[in-house]
Parts: C-alpha cells; structure tokens; sequence
C-alpha cells in the first residue's frame, strides 16, 4: 500500500524510529534529492524535503532535518473560488497576512437565457474574488523570492494572471495539495505543511 504523509522536521527522528519498530533495522540513503529508507521487511519510504530543495548531504535524519529549515523569506498565497488567504513569512512565523472571502453563487440547474445570465453573474463574483485576492498579494508578497500556492489551480492562474505579479511568475512556486476554504485556521494548517517533510511510504505486502 503507498501512502504520503507530511511529517513536521522536528518530528522526523521519531518517525523513523517508529518505521524501524514497525518494519526491521531501515537502511537509509540518498537519492534524487531525497532520503530514502529500505526496511527488512521490504517496506521503504522516501523523505522529500519542502520547498523544492534538493537534499545531497549524508544519508542521516539528522543532516537531512538540518537541511529542512524554511526560507528567511517567502509567501503563500491559498485560493478557492470563494475566498483567499496570503501571507509573508519569515522562517516559519507569519509577518503579515489577509485572510477574505467573497460571495460566488453556486451552480444553478436552471436552463437557458436563465442559465446564461447565472453563469455571468457568477463568473462575474469569481473576478472580484480574484482581483481582491491580487489586491492583497501585491501589496503582502509582491517580491517573495518563492511562493508556495494552494487551493484550486486554476483560481491560483487567475491571480497570478494580474499584471502587477509578473515577478512571482517567473519564480519557484511548490504546490501544496488542495486546502479546503481558505481560512485563518486553513493558513495556519498551510504553512505547517510546507514547511514539513512530505514522506511517500511503499509497505511491503503482507504475508
């Protein structure tokens, strides 16, 4: 069975630790920018550092965590159709953030001329969304030298479109997995994950 889990960098010891009790003495190495662990059973997991790093130092966790350590500087910018959250951090504490929401009407069964004008009205509210959005990421994170994003994709596009975010275009952008609503809570959930380890994990079938 494969998984992936986003593991805190102060928590990567332990997590070995507990791999190696479930699945026998783990040989560690480096590989593609990631650390590997091969444990006697056949189970195995790789270790991706955040950000887009890649990892080429000794095939150890505590190296490996030391290399782990957010940016001095970045932003995150989180959106869904009906809300958005930005924010600039410094490490891993949030210097300034916006947190919105704005009404999108949901999807209409209705057909037609009625149909039509639903479809307008509600592209319409998108495009407010996503300017308030720019709004606030050119005035939080104009130039963050990377940016991780979240949320929907293609509301993500929408934003980055603006004219006046023609520098976070042009910049590393690690993705996160899809977030719900953007919210305080959702932010702060957010940034947590970026800054972990994700850990893709293959456990050896069961006999």
């Amino acid at each position: 069975m494969n998984t992936s889990v986003r593991v805190p960098v102060d928590r990567l010891g332990r997590w070995v630790e507990n791999f190696t009790a479930r699945h026998g003495e783990t040989t560690l190495s480096v590989a593609e920018g990631r650390l590997d662990g091969r444990a006697a059973d056949g189970s195995w997991f790789g270790a991706v550092p955040p950000f887009s790093v890649r990892y080429d130092g000794a095939a150890e966790v505590a190296e490996f965590a030391g290399s782990c350590r957010p940016p001095v500087d970045w932003g995150i910018l989180l959106v869904r159709k009906g809300g958005f959250a930005v924010a600039r951090l410094s490490g891993a504490q949030v210097v300034a953030s916006k947190v919105g929401q704005r009404h999108v009407q949901g999807r209409t069964k209705a057909g037609g001329q009625s149909q039509q004008r639903f479809a307008r009205r509600r592209d319409n509210q998108a495009r407010v969304a996503y300017e308030a959005a720019a709004d606030h990421t050119v005035r939080l994170i104009p130039d963050v030298p990377i940016l991780v994003t979240g949320g929907d994709d293609a509301a993500v596009r929408a934003v980055l479109k603006d004219h006046r975010l023609g520098d976070l275009r042009g910049i590393p952008q690690p993705h996160l997995v899809d977030v719900a609503e953007p919210r305080r809570d959702v932010l702060d959930r957010a940034v947590l994950d970026a800054c972990s380890v994700r850990i893709d994990v293959t456990n050896a079938p069961a006999h």
